[in-house]
């Protein structure tokens, strides 16, 4: 880690080095040095904090005392779900995510105790495809050189086990689902660091070396290499069932049926919906023009897949897509920027929660827009949204979501969330169409406009 830092100053220096010879009054002078200290005056208040900041956390130190009270935990509005997850330390919540929103469709519909549909087996295939991806982007590419932007964003970014929603619906219509006892759990897809780190080495060594191929043998050495990733994932998370037996147990335990299935066959019969085409990709992006189809080049999961598109609209109609939704007992793919103003032991986001001004009698004056353009701000985590409520005007107060990050963390495994928290860090939502309004569905009769992979929105879901 320390050895990374010193290599990335060093990379700065360089960069910038032949430009600040240039302007030699843009460097910290005697003088400047001296003005700039007198911001320190070791007056009893700095002095106070200072010493409170040696030995505690600054969100300890942040936390508002006139918000320490549990809000209301009552909804309006909530889904009827069973259950709650556990991605442990993987970067699979998009994965986690878009499987509990199918999973309580298949509660609800058949009446079942607590189920789960095997994550590993997704991200089984999520890997393999993946690596496809990269290999043959690296192919199309070849003829760039490494210094050019998009190969520069492929060789830093091969793989990894974030994601979003199109991972879910291209992964799961082409391979179908299978329930966790099928293909349960390994230490590698709960623990995901150490598997991803050999995965990408191994792929930059493939890179390398396609580039230098001639064209003709690519396709034949890319399966090649495929077939030696695809030995690492089964060493990692297991075989991939193809056929399994499974019985169907009502709430009550009795045993309903038992069957052989396929993946595909399973998905077909407890859920069958066409996830491609049925659900509609929206963003809140005040940086961009509401009202408009956006595209992010390479922002998917699946070579043959569907870039992550969507539709950018006001947070005023997100809202009104997300209410109609949970009204009608249909939770969410959701995702925010979950880390600002989060209470863990609460299991709230509230803009409250914390006071960061006042400890370090500074502001924070950005609003979303401008977090949005210096990378201050973007998804971060997908969760369920599960629940809201309304006031008598029905309005929203606040929010529910189902997390993934086991039944002990935050409340109850969810996190609530204020109106005000939802207006300035919720970034993308997933519904069905039959939520959406016409005047919206329209807007996709546009021809998205293409952004690239480098852009503040790619930002995959951890």
């Amino acid at each position: 880690m320390k050895k990374t830092f010193v290599c990335a100053v060093l990379l700065v220096a360089g960069i910038f080095g032949a430009s600040a010879q240039n302007n030699k009054n843009g460097g910290i002078s005697d003088q400047m040095l001296e003005s700039i200290r007198r911001g320190y005056a070791a007056t009893p208040e700095q002095k106070a904090v200072k010493n409170a900041l040696a030995s505690n956390s600054i969100a300890a130190l942040a936390v508002n005392s006139e918000n320490l009270a549990m809000c209301d935990t009552h909804f309006s509005h909530r889904v009827a779900t069973r259950g709650i997850t556990n991605q442990k330390s993987s970067g699979r919540c998009w994965l986690f995510t878009g499987l509990n929103v199918l999973r309580s469709k298949m509660i609800q519909k058949y009446d079942l105790p607590e189920f789960e549909f095997s994550q590993n087996y997704c991200s089984f295939y999520d890997l393999l495809e993946k690596s496809n991806l990269f290999l043959q982007a690296v192919i199309d590419t070849r003829d760039a050189g490494l210094e050019d932007r998009k190969v520069d964003w492929l060789m830093k970014n091969p793989i990894g086990d974030g994601g979003q929603f199109t991972g879910v619906s291209n992964l799961i219509m082409k391979y179908g689902v299978v329930p966790k006892s099928a293909m349960p759990e390994t230490y590698q897809s709960d623990n995901t660091s150490g598997m991803t780190s050999i995965l990408k080495q191994k792929l930059r060594e493939y890179a390398l070396e396609l580039r230098a191929m001639k064209p003709a043998e690519t396709q034949k050495r890319k399966t090649e290499m495929l077939t030696e990733i695809y030995r690492i994932l089964v060493e990692c998370l297991g075989v991939p069932p193809t056929e399994f037996e499974w019985t169907r147990y009502d709430k009550s335990g009795n045993a309903v049926s038992t069957k052989s299935y396929t993946p595909k066959s399973f998905y077909e019969e407890y859920i069958g919906e066409d996830l491609e085409h049925n659900y509609v990709m929206i963003m809140n992006d005040p940086s961009r023009e509401y009202g408009k189809v956006y595209e992010i080049e390479y922002d998917r999961h699946v070579y043959d897949g569907e870039n992550w598109l969507y539709i950018n609209l006001p947070i005023e109609r997100v809202k009104e897509i997300a209410i109609a939704s949970i009204k009608d007992n249909t939770a969410m793919y959701f995702s925010c920027d979950v880390g600002k103003f989060m209470d863990r032991t609460k299991g709230t986001l509230d803009l409250k929660n914390f006071d960061y001004e006042s400890l370090f009698a500074t502001s924070f004056p950005m609003n979303k827009r401008e977090r949005i353009q210096t990378f201050t701000s973007g998804s971060s985590h997908a969760m369920t949204l599960i629940a809201v409520d309304l006031d008598g005007a029905e309005k929203p107060k606040k929010w529910m979501v189902e997390n993934s990050w086991g039944a002990a963390s935050g409340y109850q495994g969810c996190l609530i969330m204020t109106d005000e928290w939802f207006d300035e860090y919720m970034f993308r939502l997933v519904a069905e169409r039959k939520y959406v309004p016409e005047d919206v569905l329209k807007m996709l009769d546009q021809k998205p406009t293409l952004l690239p992979a480098w852009d503040p929105m790619f930002s995959p879901e951890e």
